[in-house]
């Protein structure tokens, strides 16, 4: 794994940021913010699911929670109702993109419209598309009824619209994370260019200072919780800063905790390119022929990762991660290509269930349940079911017989049982205290 960051001009940034008044700013610099110059290499986990809890007052907006990045790795900085820095902004969340084979953070920021923040479905009137959780009337913030929890407060501002929550919705079932190969697949709209030209005021102190506040709470480590934050939200800044320094004087983070969140990453990249797979052979954009062709590619792969990591006491070095990197990027275009060439296929029975497999390979490699290697071996039968399927469509016209589809069927639950064995087995790949078996 790279880094690529200057903590301690982040923190010095940081520090005056919220000694000062915030200026206004161009689109290009609303992104030097909180996690400007931050580069890794390894994926942020999937975003967690979680309440929204009750607003508590009027005039408060939602901003969803986040994974950041610090020096004990990937932390979740909770969801939070915050008071915008003036009446008439509205808040663009930061996201995540994947780009040259590096994951950069791109910060959030206010202004007079929501902007691009990857098309990742932060929940809450943030579905990937805009904002639909409320807007300014008259000076006065008008909250969407369909959308926000308001509890025991008496807001008297409120409509209900339904449908816009549905037009602004981007489908993630996965609860993908970041923008770019192996996640959402979305550019940013004609308007979401045209609002990245307003301008933009940065984060308020207020929420600097709350994840300032999540860097310090251990239990929020990605590293600890596997994806599991003790605390996804929270009703306001105030009360989160009583759980994180109680966490933080109970059980400080550690070396220890440093090390091994740097080196987490249960192999997510691999994941990523499973579920890739997946998505394509549901949408149709990817026929049993080429997901056969990825399979073969991306269990190639797994086993080298496997073979590096038996041979070096559970990790791979500095040169391996870059030969592995290499060749993860030389899949991830294959898959690309693959799902936007003129093969396509009307979504079936058969494809979804391939699909089926593919999902739960990712899903155990994300988890730690599965390794590499037993990932290697799921991926090499998906394949040769997947060139099965694909052989008998092409010499049947485009379709499988009765007998065929039974056949596949029994291979498919074979596969099935692997993988569900391979998941409840003794064999894992989360990390160890010292930070030893991450990617």
């Amino acid at each position: 794994m790279i880094i690529r960051t200057d903590i301690r001009g982040l923190l010095i940034a940081t520090t005056l940021l919220m000694a000062a008044p915030l200026p206004m700013q161009s689109a290009a610099q609303a992104q030097i913010s909180i996690g400007i110059g931050i580069s890794v290499h390894v994926a942020p986990p999937v975003l967690p699911v979680y309440v929204q809890p009750p607003l508590p007052a009027p005039g408060y907006i939602w901003t969803p929670g986040y994974w950041a990045w610090g020096p004990a790795g990937y932390y979740w900085v909770p969801g939070v109702w915050v008071e915008p820095p003036t009446v008439g902004l509205l808040w663009t969340p930061g996201y995540w993109g994947f780009v040259g084979g590096a994951y950069g953070w791109h910060a959030g920021y206010w202004g007079p419209h929501v902007g691009f923040y990857g098309g990742v479905n932060y929940g809450f009137g943030y579905g990937g598309v805009g904002f639909c959780g409320g807007m300014w009337r008259g000076g006065v913030f008008a909250y969407n009824g369909a959308v926000a929890n308001f509890g025991g407060v008496h807001v008297t501002n409120v409509y209900v619209d339904r449908t816009i929550v549905n037009q602004t919705t981007i489908v993630n079932m996965n609860h993908t994370s970041f923008n770019g190969p192996g996640g959402i697949d979305r550019q940013p709209g004609a308007d979401e260019m045209r609002y990245a030209n307003e301008r933009h005021v940065e984060a308020t102190p207020n929420q600097v200072q709350h994840q300032n506040f999540a860097s310090q709470d251990r239990s929020q480590l990605a590293s600890v919780n596997h994806g599991r934050p003790a605390t996804a939200a929270i009703a306001n800044v105030g009360a989160y800063r009583q759980v994180a320094q109680q966490h933080a004087q109970s059980q400080p983070i550690s070396e220890a905790d440093r090390s091994a969140g740097r080196s987490y990453n249960p192999n997510n990249r691999e994941a990523n390119q499973d579920q890739r797979v997946a998505n394509g052979l549901r949408s149709g954009q990817m026929t049993s022929g080429e997901a056969a062709r990825a399979d073969r590619t991306q269990s190639r792969i797994d086993q080298q990762v496997h073979n590096d990591r038996a041979a070096n006491g559970g990790k791979l070095t500095g040169q391996e991660r870059q030969q592995i990197n290499g060749e993860q990027n030389a899949a991830s275009r294959q898959i690309y290509n693959e799902k936007h060439n003129a093969n396509t296929v009307r979504p079936n029975a058969v494809d979804s269930r391939e699909a089926n497999q593919q999902q739960r390979t990712a899903q155990g490699l994300r988890s730690g349940q599965e390794t590499s290697g037993e990932a290697a071996r799921t991926d090499r039968n998906q394949a040769r079911v997947d060139q099965q399927v694909h052989n008998d469509r092409t010499a049947n016209g485009g379709a499988l017989n009765r007998q065929q589809k039974a056949q596949v069927n029994r291979e498919q639950n074979q596969n099935s049982k692997q993988i569900y064995n391979q998941k409840h087995n003794n064999n894992t790949a989360k990390p160890k205290p010292q930070g030893k078996g991450g990617r």
